[in-house]
C-alpha cells in the first residue's frame, strides 16, 4: 500500500523499502540462474553459450526500457511526496503513454535486428542458430517486461515496495516451472526457456494491474488525465531518456566485452555467462540499496527536506559499503563450489575461469556499493548528466579492457573491465554528489522534479534557561504576605 518516505529515521526507511527489493532482485536472479542451470545440464555448454551470447544485446535495448521506465517513476515520485494526487495521476498517464510507444517500436523493430547484430558481434557460427532464435522471442514479448517494469516502478513510487516483490516471485515460480516443462519435458530447447519468460512476465503484468485497479485509488487515471500535454512528456523524457541511455551506454561496454570473448572461444563465452549469473545476484543486491535511495530522495525531494536527504545518502552509504564487504567475502571464498552448480562434470576450465570472474569483482564491490548510492541519489534529485557521463565513463573502461587488456591478457584481462569502470564512475559522482548538496541547501523552490529545491528555514531552536536562585528570590518577594 502507499507509503510516504518523508517521516521516519531514514536509515530505517530506506531498509524497510529496500528489502523487497533485495528479495525481489535475488528471486528474479535465481530464476535467471535456474533457466542457465536448465539449460546447461538438459542441452549442454553450447546452449548455455548460445543464451549467453544475446545477453549484452538483450541489455542495450531491454536495458535502455528498464532504466527509461525508471526515469518515468521519478516524477510520480516527487509527486506523492508532495502530496499531489492530481500531479500523480497525470505523470502515470504521461509515463504509460511513452512506455507504450517505447514497447511497440521494440517489439516490430528489435526482431528484425537481432540475427544482423549477433553476427555483427562476431557470435560463433556454432552457437548463432538458438542465440537468434533465443534473441528474437525474447524481442517478441518485449511489452511485458516493458509494462512490469514500469507499473512495479510506479507501485514503488509511492512507497510500496513489497507488492512488486509478491508479483515477481509469482513470475519466477511460474517461469521455473515453464522453463523445466518447455526444456526438459517437450525438448523445446532454447526456444522454451525464452517463451517461458515472456508469459510469466505477461502473468505479472495482468497481477500488477488488477492490484492497481482494486486497492490504489491515487493511481487511477481519469479520462481527462489521459490527455497528456507535451510539457509533461517532455518532463518525463528528460528524466526517462538519460537513465535508458545510460543503462545502453553500460551495455555497449558489454557488446564489446562479448566480441572479445567471442574470440577467445565457447569455453570463454560459457564461463563469463556463469560467473555473470553469479554475480548478478550480489550486484542485485548493492543495485537494490541505490534505487531504495533514489526513491528515498525523490519523495523528500517533493516533500522539502533536504536535511532528510543528506541524511538518508549517508546511512544508505553505510548499508551498503557492510552488505558489498560481506558479499565480496562470500565469493571470494565460494566462487568454486557455487560455479559447479551450473556445469556439469568434466567442465573445471570453465569453473576456474568463471571463479576468476568472481574474485576479481568480489575484491571490489565496495566501490560498486558507494557507486549505487551516489548515483542513486543524484537521480532522486532529478539530475541527469552526471549519472549519464559515468556511463560513458564505464563505457571506455570496459572497451578498453575488453580492447587492450583482452588482446594482451585474454579472458583474464577481460574480467578487470567491471571494477575499472565502477573506479571511474565513483571519481566522477563523488564530487558531484557534494556539489548537489551544496546546491540543494541554498536554490529555492519550484515545482518540478530536478529543478532546485527550497531549504525549508531552520527551526529556531530555543533554549530553556534554568532560573538562578536570583531570579526565584525576586519572583517570592513579589508575592504579598498572609
Amino acid at each position: 500500500m502507499p507509503k510516504v518516505l518523508t517521516a521516519g529515521r531514514p536509515w530505517r526507511v530506506i531498509l524497510l523499502f529496500a528489502v523487497p527489493l533485495l528479495v525481489g532482485n535475488v528471486v528474479q536472479q535465481l530464476y535467471q540462474a535456474a533457466d542457465a542451470v536448465v539449460v546447461g545440464r538438459v542441452l549442454g555448454v553450447d546452449s548455455l553459450a548460445a543464451v549467453g551470447a544475446t545477453g549484452s544485446l538483450l541489455f542495450l535495448l531491454l536495458g535502455f526500457a528498464w532504466g527509461m521506465t525508471n526515469g518515468f517513476a521519478i516524477p510520480t515520485a516527487h509527486a506523492f511526496g508532495a502530496g499531489d494526487h492530481a500531479a500523480v495521476r497525470r505523470s502515470v498517464a504521461a509515463g504509460t503513454v511513452l512506455s507504450a510507444a517505447t514497447s511497440a517500436v521494440l517489439t516490430v523493430a528489435a526482431p528484425l535486428l537481432a540475427g544482423p547484430a549477433l553476427r555483427l558481434l562476431q557470435t560463433p557460427e556454432e552457437l548463432l542458430p538458438e542465440a537468434t532464435t533465443f534473441a528474437v522471442i525474447s524481442f517478441l514479448g518485449a511489452s511485458t517486461m516493458m509494462f512490469f517494469n514500469y507499473l512495479s516502478a510506479i507501485i514503488r513510487a509511492i512507497g510500496d515496495s513489497r507488492t512488486p516483490l509478491v508479483f515477481l516471485t509469482i513470475s519466477c515460480v511460474l517461469n521455473i516451472v515453464l522453463v523445466v516443462t518447455a526444456v526438459a519435458g517437450l525438448g523445446m530447447g532454447v526456444a522454451g526457456a525464452a517463451v517461458s519468460t515472456v508469459l510469466s512476465q505477461g502473468v505479472s503484468v495482468a497481477l500488477c494491474l488488477a492490484f492497481v485497479r482494486r486497492r490504489v485509488p491515487v493511481l487511477h487515471v481519469p479520462r481527462a488525465a489521459w490527455r497528456v500535454d507535451a510539457v509533461e512528456l517532455r518532463r518525463h523524457l528528460r528524466l526517462g531518456l538519460p537513465m535508458g541511455f545510460q543503462a545502453s551506454i553500460i551495455a555497449i561496454g558489454a557488446l564489446a566485452v562479448q566480441v572479445r570473448l567471442n574470440e577467445l572461444g565457447p569455453d570463454a563465452v560459457a564461463a563469463y555467462t556463469t560467473a555473470v549469473r553469479v554475480d548478478g545476484l550480489a550486484v542485485a543486491l548493492l543495485a537494490s540499496l541505490g534505487l531504495a535511495v533514489s526513491m528515498f530522495v525523490a519523495q523528500n525531494l517533493g516533500g522539502g527536506r533536504p536535511d532528510r536527504i543528506r541524511r538518508g545518502v549517508v546511512q544508505g552509504m553505510g548499508m551498503s559499503v557492510v552488505g558489498s564487504a560481506v558479499l565480496g567475502v562470500v565469493l571470494v571464498t565460494g566462487g568454486s563450489s557455487i560455479i559447479g552448480i551450473f556445469v556439469g562434470e568434466g567442465e573445471r576450465r570453465v569453473v576456474d575461469m568463471a571463479a576468476h570472474y568472481l574474485l576479481v569483482n568480489g575484491v571490489l564491490y565496495v566501490v560498486l556499493g558507494v557507486l549505487f548510492v551516489l548515483r542513486g541519489a543524484l537521480q532522486g534529485l532529478g539530475q541527469t548528466v552526471v549519472p549519464t557521463m559515468t556511463g560513458v565513463i564505464e563505457l571506455v573502461c570496459r572497451v578498453g579492457a575488453a580492447s587492450v587488456l583482452g588482446a594482451a591478457y585474454g579472458y583474464g584481462g577481460v574480467v578487470w573491465g567491471n571494477p575499472l569502470a565502477w573506479i571511474g564512475a565513483v571519481v566522477l559522482l563523488a564530487p558531484a554528489y557534494v556539489a548537489a548538496q551544496r546546491r540543494l541547501a541554498l536554490q529555492p523552490v519550484t515545482g518540478d522534479v530536478g529543478e532546485p529545491l527550497a531549504v525549508r528555514p531552520p527551526r529556531r531552536i530555543t533554549r530553556i534557561r534554568r532560573r538562578g536562585p536570583s531570579v526565584r528570590r525576586a519572583r517570592r518577594s513579589r508575592v504579598p504576605s498572609a
